[in-house]
């Protein structure tokens, strides 16, 4: 089940005019030297004026204009046991362990259709998720390298997957399918083999194919508004970029008018409904492709998971969500509980380890983003 908890309030306090970025950084999709495992273990904890500082926030705009609003936060409880994590063996240099275990979503029909067609493309090349009519969260670094803005963000777009092909407005029944698509979520593999039945030699015979399911997504790209990204990334716990704020959300120019994915706080891995996480991106490596995922979780922190799903860069901003079937209901709930910030290099015991790295929705996380979306916190109390 999912475990809801009280939401401390984020409090908009004073809100400054600050001079316009120079949108000169250069993207940068994998962070080098951030503070990793061993690290986090040693970071202090955070106190309510460090996290007042941490959670205040930079706002650009469209036009090119900048603000930081300050913020003060109610209701928190500060937890004294710090930033706990797992040891763990060391891993070798590697971004694929083992069998590439992700699936390549061809069908038309699943691409434009929830969950697939939350997943969003950015056009500093990263993606994103859409959690509201009008917003999108991603990975802070996607858009600013914690000194500038990085040059793509200038003239930011998102693309948003469209729902028909050019000049095809039926629906075309019988796409042959090759196993590894069908191996994906549960509840559209079950779809997959219930439309496949009777199809696959019909189709072979017509020659569709490639014009259904080998088709790559086209998308429909939308001015971004504004951004909105946490002091604490620029800042940073260690004094460098801070993993644990690496996310950021953009309001679009106009609304989409498509189903969203709902925000949830974080669960400790041992609390974790389903204990499998999951997340669509656009991976560098399979050009046009959507790419999705799932995997367990292998290690935590109170800001991160840190899990070896497959995935390269351009992946990265996706949202990572879980599934719960709940009571009496056939459908599936699922929640986005964390984003991924991408793989990483740290120094652990003198060696070099990678893993790669999510960013946990805490309580606070979620007060911060769910303010962003409605510009008060009457209706995040409960997450």
């Amino acid at each position: 089940t999912w475990h809801l908890k009280k939401i401390p309030q984020i409090v908009s306090e004073r809100t400054f005019s600050l001079d316009s970025p120079k949108f000169e950084a250069k993207t940068k999709l994998e962070l080098n030297s951030v503070c990793g495992i061993e690290c986090q273990r040693k970071l202090p904890v955070p106190s309510l004026s460090d996290l007042k500082d941490f959670l205040s926030y930079e706002t650009v705009f469209e036009n090119g204009t900048r603000t930081l609003t300050e913020v003060n936060v109610l209701g928190l409880v500060l937890d004294p046991a710090g930033n706990t994590t797992t040891r763990r063996s060391l891993r070798k240099k590697r971004q694929i362990y083992g069998t590439d275990s992700r699936f390549s979503i061809y069908d038309k029909r699943f691409m434009t259709n929830f969950p697939f067609n939350t997943a969003v493309k950015i056009s500093t090349g990263c993606s994103g998720i859409l959690i509201s009519p009008k917003h999108v969260l991603t990975a802070a670094h996607c858009l600013h390298n914690g000194k500038d803005y990085v040059k793509g963000s200038k003239r930011l777009r998102v693309g948003l997957m469209k729902t028909k092909l050019r000049g095809d407005g039926r629906k075309r029944k019988g796409a042959k399918r090759s196993r590894r698509e069908v191996s994906v979520d549960p509840e559209v593999a079950t779809e997959l083999r219930r439309r496949s039945k009777g199809g696959g030699r019909k189709q072979r015979r017509s020659g569709r194919k490639q014009e259904t399911s080998d088709s790559k997504p086209s998308f429909q790209w939308t001015r971004v508004k504004s951004t909105h990204i946490p002091k604490g990334w620029f800042k940073g716990v260690s004094g460098d970029i801070a993993l644990d704020y690496d996310y950021a959300v953009l309001e679009l120019k106009r609304p989409h008018k498509r189903k969203y994915m709902e925000l949830g706080i974080s669960p400790t891995i041992k609390m974790m409904p389903g204990s499998m996480i999951h997340f669509s991106g656009f991976d560098n490596d399979r050009s046009g492709q959507l790419v999705y995922r799932f995997c367990s979780i292998s290690d935590e922190s109170n800001d991160l998971f840190y899990q070896y799903c497959d995935a390269e860069p351009g992946s990265t901003g996706s949202g990572v969500y879980l599934r719960l079937k709940e009571p009496n209901k056939k459908k599936w709930k699922r929640k986005i509980i964390a984003v991924y910030s991408g793989h990483q290099w740290v120094d652990v015991n003198g060696e070099q380890q990678d893993y790669n790295v999510a960013v946990r929705i805490t309580p606070l996380k979620y007060a911060q983003i769910c303010f962003w979306i409605h510009g008060n916190d009457e209706n995040c109390t409960r997450g």
